[in-house]
């Protein structure tokens, strides 16, 4: 994998960027949707490339470990074959998936010994274990894996975890470069910078993290509970340090909002359930602001879903008709506003990006969300 650092704005650390994969380029800040299973709830492949524009998409290590199985991954080829996915992908370690979906969870030294939600049938993940998984997924982008503490732990826990995180880091990586892909192309590891939200562990989970010389570097432990001041601290202080030629990945962020808040302090990658989640509950991010498409005021509301247009559905089919088939819980109700939420979180980066390269981003950023973070 390689980064191109193409453009930096001259008031704030927004960057645009490009990554190359062996499975296609990535211009940065690039959102990535979530396609957990090797899928993006409710939206064919053919809608996220040709009306979303999603150049990579990210599934989870836990659940494809757990279905259909690293044996049936291996033998389609990898998940990308798997999946009929053809762009970049990304693939979670499972750490947090381990630490808030699973049972009877155990952390040692050794790893972390879990029930699967599933059947709770036992398993041990390991930093060795999570590697050879994510090897035989085969996607292009690999996370290490960590332990993702609360956003209040306490700063002794905070310490403990963190320390963990490091030796558990430093095996991945000894796996990793012991190991080779298993589908002819090329995989990446990334560390994970950990720290909860005190600024000194921050530091030097960042510094730390630099001696691998990684492809790239993620920033998780964010947007666990903590208010959003406290995230945006954590992201300048982690960005300040992290290396200028290697992209940065925010996991699990977040809201439009949150999004344009990331670009400004210098983040390139991001993901988050939030757009198919809120999609299928009838939350709908628009160019003019947020919809709760449930709201009686949208009844005989027979104007398009967003005059924008940012996907056929969007001037296809009316704000009324939408709110009738979530209201009567058909399932392309829950498809039309997944979609459309896709659509406009991948317009909103590359919006970001054109204004980046213009650069004017600072004062876009300022008038967009105002607009967009404004409820309907």
């Amino acid at each position: 994998m390689k980064f191109e650092l193409q453009a930096t704005s001259s008031d704030c650390r927004a960057r645009a960027g490009k990554i190359t994969t062996d499975h296609g380029e990535i211009l940065t800040p690039i959102f990535m949707p979530v396609g957990t299973a090797a899928s993006v709830k409710g939206i064919f492949h053919r809608d996220l490339v040709q009306e979303a524009g999603a150049q990579i998409i990210l599934a989870n290590t836990y659940h494809l470990y757990l279905r259909p199985g690293t044996d049936i991954l291996q033998q389609a080829g990898g998940v990308h074959r798997f999946s009929s996915w053809e762009r970049p992908m990304l693939t979670d370690s499972g750490g947090f998936q381990v630490f808030s979906l699973a049972d009877c969870r155990k952390i040692t030294e050794e790893g972390c010994r879990f029930s699967s939600h599933i059947d709770g049938s036992k398993h041990l993940f390991t930093p060795e274990r999570v590697i050879h998984i994510q090897r035989s997924i085969g996607a292009d982008i690999m996370m290490a894996f960590d332990e993702c503490p609360s956003g209040k732990a306490s700063r002794e826990y905070a310490s403990k975890s963190m320390a963990l995180t490091h030796r558990w880091l430093e095996r991945c990586f000894n796996r990793y470069a012991s190991t080779q892909p298993l589908y002819g192309h090329c995989q990446s590891l990334f560390p994970i910078v950990q720290g909860c939200t005190y600024p000194d562990l921050r530091a030097e989970a960042a510094e730390f993290v630099q001696q691998f010389d990684a492809d790239g570097y993620a920033i998780g432990g964010l947007a666990v509970g903590e208010p959003a001041e406290v995230m945006y601290e954590m992201i300048d202080v982690v960005n300040g340090i992290l290396p200028q030629n290697k992209p940065r990945y925010l996991m699990g962020v977040g809201t439009p909002v949150n999004i344009l808040e990331g670009i400004e302090r210098g983040v390139d990658m991001f993901d988050c359930v939030m757009p198919t989640r809120n999609g299928r509950n009838g939350m709908l991010f628009t160019t003019e602001g947020m919809i709760n498409i449930r709201n009686r005021k949208w009844m005989d509301d027979f104007s398009p879903i967003d005059p924008a247009g940012l996907c056929f559905a969007d001037t296809t089919y009316s704000k009324a008709y939408l709110r009738h088939l979530v209201i009567a819980g058909e399932m392309l109700g829950a498809q039309i506003a997944s979609l459309h939420n896709i659509c406009f979180y991948l317009w909103l980066v590359r919006q970001a990006r054109e204004h980046i390269l213009a650069g004017d981003f600072a004062q876009w950023k300022r008038e967009t969300v105002a607009k967009i973070g404004r409820k309907l």
